[in-house]
């Protein structure tokens, strides 16, 4: 009796001590919180949660307030019985600031996004199932700082700062997507991210050089997939998330699926998402130049002029996505995680849309224009390891990447049986190792190294659609040629109170590039047969945050960047507008641009917080496309046309500046405005020296939010604008592009201001059922963003349903 007394005393204490341990979970995504300060009103006891979000509560009694603060969320009281009765959990809500608080891309470590002196914008899980994006290129663009160009709808082309395309860097999970061939012209390749596969996502605005190096001059996105959640337990946890999304401007239909199982130490994660668009509507207020009146098509082997029966209606202009994405986590300890990414995107081939809108002879010029399917492959291994005890570092990270892309064009002239067809493929290579040490309590150091190695593979060839005979002809690219990079940086944070802090970095990075013409030169008979460039680029950077009083923080920041000369910088050769063609140029060094920045942040007591900055970047020595001479000809036959030849050059300088503010004002704890508004303006030289508008400074943009949110619902009222570009306001390259554009009073090409009021709505319908729903450009006005070809969806009705398990 006394044995079986002892061992139920026994069982009944094991149970309590056990009962002490609590989690401290996100009230959001349910994820565990870490580095939650738990202590009571005296602060006599005092404790942190651990990286599992799991802290013991011994040492509290059973009905003493419990106080669980962190500074990303408010503030939270209870008792252990409360907890107790309610499993075990505390669910803690994010502050008005929170979201995205903590960056990792400014250092590839974490960091309060408060200390980093650069603007950061950013995104989270809730927030891009809240905006309902339809592809990641309308994600960069619902965050207010990125304007989107778009050339058809399988299209987005970002623009910062006024920079874009191969100015700009695009990271996925850290490992780095920009490639050798990634260009000067319009680019669509952030379509390959799949918006439903991430976690959240942030943008640097101004150079990011000194951690990413080549192309991050003007700034830098990174897309953070989702992770794959352990249970931390013996037992397994099952997530399911399933979405079906619809808009109806492009009769859109989308359907999402991710499975996620958790173990105590390893962790899978599968997403799938399949998107049918079909062609665009148009608005019915605004210019007539942006109506389809009429289209080609093939007709039993006949090219024919067919009359659009809805102008609004832009053909052709619909394709199909596929995105699939399996991921692994293994943590062997709560030291170390090894993760595994594998990521596939295709779409069908897709209509380059404004190529089909140009006319030649009072008629359309193509019969063909269209990418083939759009292919990108990306794996990698991650091996993160943490409070490591070695005097190198604190934090090591990593990441050996491997990624294939493949495309291909596709355009034949109307009436015409040649068909050209240009297929291109990148193997990309890379290896990254990122450290991080604390030197002191005021003295952080990252550094790191990295080398990247691509190869181009290039092909052309001409059909003859009335036999299907093939040629070989000149292709776009040197084949086989291939890119390397070669780096070290270093950063250090100095934050010597809560006030102040100062980073500051250098990088050293060697290019070398080498590209065999042999292949073309049967077709083009260039001065040179093979070209070898070797270059080397050391940028830096310096900026402060300080924040003298809880009212206001000053940020200033300097950096230098680089971009180096790329294959398609060295090695292009297409048609670049009606008339023209790039051709090779084996004398390329690299730009560099000097970037400024200022910022003040005043926040009012949390209820109005106004964040602005002023930037000013000077571009040297920039890669530009300028009339060329090859063999002393100025001019050449190129795909039965004789052509204006061109090449990229180190031949100009840009002077860009701009001003950015950001409002947001919370009258209540459910309502609250936001706003953004971007002007940037800028020159560059042109062939005479002569100072023109810069080709990628848009017009003045921004936007104004309404919020409205409960426990249960957020609504979102607001409305969108874009201030108007005048005929003298265009670059000449945009003006030799008059068919993009309306007709001003004197029948010269400007772009239009514009304006739309929209409207989105989320409901919780229960605890695993979210539906959203979205009504956008209710005026239905017609309009096109800057450089675009394509006009943006009239009235569009969207509706989503998340449902998870």
């Amino acid at each position: 009796m006394k044995i079986s007394f002892a061992f139920l005393f026994f069982l009944i204490s094991t149970y309590f001590l056990t009962a002490q341990n609590i989690q401290v979970l996100d009230q959001t995504t349910k994820t565990p919180i870490a580095g939650v300060h738990v202590f009571n009103l005296k602060r006599t006891k005092a404790l942190s949660t651990d990286a599992r979000g799991v802290v013991s509560l011994d040492t509290f009694s059973t009905k003493e307030i419990i106080v669980f603060r962190n500074l990303f969320y408010a503030r939270f009281e209870t008792t252990k019985q409360e907890i107790y009765e309610k499993g075990n959990k505390v669910y803690l809500k994010e502050n008005i600031e929170s979201l995205g608080e903590i960056v990792l891309s400014a250092s590839r470590f974490e960091q309060n996004k408060r200390e980093v002196p650069q603007k950061i914008i950013s995104a989270n899980a809730q927030t891009i199932r809240f905006v309902n994006p339809q592809t990641s290129a309308d994600l960069l663009e619902s965050t207010g700082n990125v304007y989107v160009q778009k050339s058809q709808l399988g299209g987005g082309s970002p623009m910062i700062r006024g920079l874009s395309t191969n100015r700009l860097l695009l990271t996925v999970d850290g490992v780095r997507m920009n490639n050798a061939i990634f260009r000067g012209g319009n680019l669509q390749n952030v379509i390959s991210i799949d918006p439903f596969s991430l976690k959240n996502t942030e943008v640097i605005l101004g150079s990011g050089a000194v951690i990413y190096g080549s192309d991050a001059i003007g700034g830098v996105m990174s897309f953070y997939t989702k992770v794959p959640q352990l249970s931390y337990k013996d037992s397994m946890y099952v997530k399911v998330n399933n979405t079906v999304r619809y808009a109806s401007a492009n009769s859109e239909k989308t359907a999402h699926t991710d499975l996620n199982f958790g173990f105590n130490k390893w962790a899978s994660l599968t997403s799938f998402t399949y998107s049918v668009f079909d062609d665009l509507r148009m608005g019915k207020y605004g210019p007539d130049e942006y109506l389809r009146t009429e289209y080609v098509e093939t007709i039993q082997g006949q090219d024919t002029i067919l009359q659009n029966k809805n102008p609004k209606i832009q053909k052709p202009t619909g394709y199909s996505q596929w995105n699939l994405m399996q991921k692994l986590r293994y943590e062997p300890n709560e030291k170390t995680a090894y993760n595994l990414g594998l990521i596939y995107s295709t779409t069908s081939s897709y209509p380059r849309y404004d190529r089909l809108l140009r006319y030649r002879n009072d008629t359309l010029r193509s019969a063909l224009w269209q990418y083939g399917p759009q292919q990108w492959f990306l794996g990698y291994m991650q091996v993160t390891v943490n409070n490591s005890g070695s005097n190198l570092y604190d934090k090591l990270q990593v990441t050996t990447a491997y990624q294939n892309f493949k495309e291909s064009r596709l355009d034949r002239d109307f009436n015409s049986p040649l068909k050209s067809i240009r297929k291109e493929a990148v193997d990309a290579i890379s290896a990254t190792i990122d450290l991080e040490k604390k030197l002191s309590d005021k003295t952080e150091l990252f550094y790191g190294a990295e080398y990247i190695y691509n190869k181009v593979h290039s092909e052309g060839s001409e059909e003859n659609i009335s036999n299907n005979e093939v040629t070989q002809t000149v292709s776009r690219y040197p084949d086989g040629s291939n890119w390397q990079s070669a780096a070290v940086y270093g950063h250090v944070k100095f934050k010597p109170n809560e006030k102040f802090v100062l980073q500051s970095g250098v990088r050293y990075n060697y290019i070398h590039m080498a590209a065999d013409f042999t292949q073309n030169n049967q077709y083009l008979n260039l001065p040179f047969e093979k070209t070898k460039i070797n270059s080397g680029a050391l940028t830096g950077s310096a900026g402060i945050s300080w924040k003298p009083i809880n009212l206001l923080q000053w940020n200033l920041n300097f950096t230098s960047a680089f971009r180096a000369p790329n294959i398609d910088d060295i090695g292009k050769v297409f048609d670049s507008e009606p008339g023209a063609v790039v051709v090779p140029n084996n004398n390329l060094k690299p730009e560099y641009a000097y970037n400024g920045e200022a910022g003040v942040r005043l926040n009012f007591n949390d209820k109005v917080i106004l964040k602005t900055a002023l930037y000013y970047t000077h571009l040297n020595n920039a890669l530009v496309r300028r009339n060329f001479e090859l063999n002393g000809e100025t001019q050449i036959m190129y795909a039965g046309e004789m052509s204006t030849v061109q090449a990229i050059q180190n031949a100009a300088k840009a002077w860009i500046y701009g001003f950015e503010a950001d409002l947001e004002i919370l009258f209540t704890s459910k309502l609250k405005l936001q706003a953004q508004y971007n002007i940037v303006k800028g020159t560059e030289q042109d062939d005479s020296g002569v100072e023109v508008p810069v080709r990628h400074a848009p017009p003045a943009f921004g936007n104004t939010h309404i919020i409205w949110e409960s426990e249960r619902i957020k609504l979102d009222v607001f409305a969108q604008y874009n201030g108007e570009l005048a005929y003298n306001e265009l670059t000449p390259s945009e003006i030799a592009k008059d068919f993009l554009y309306a007709k001003d009073a004197n029948g010269n090409p400007y772009m239009p201001s514009w304006y739309t009021l929209n409207a989105r709505a989320q409901s919780k319908l229960n605890e695993n059922t979210y539906l959203t729903l979205g009504l956008e450009n209710i005026t239905d006005q017609r309009y096109k963003t800057y450089s675009s070809g394509i006009a943006s969806p009239g009235r569009n009705f969207i509706v989503s349903i998340t449902y998870s398990l």
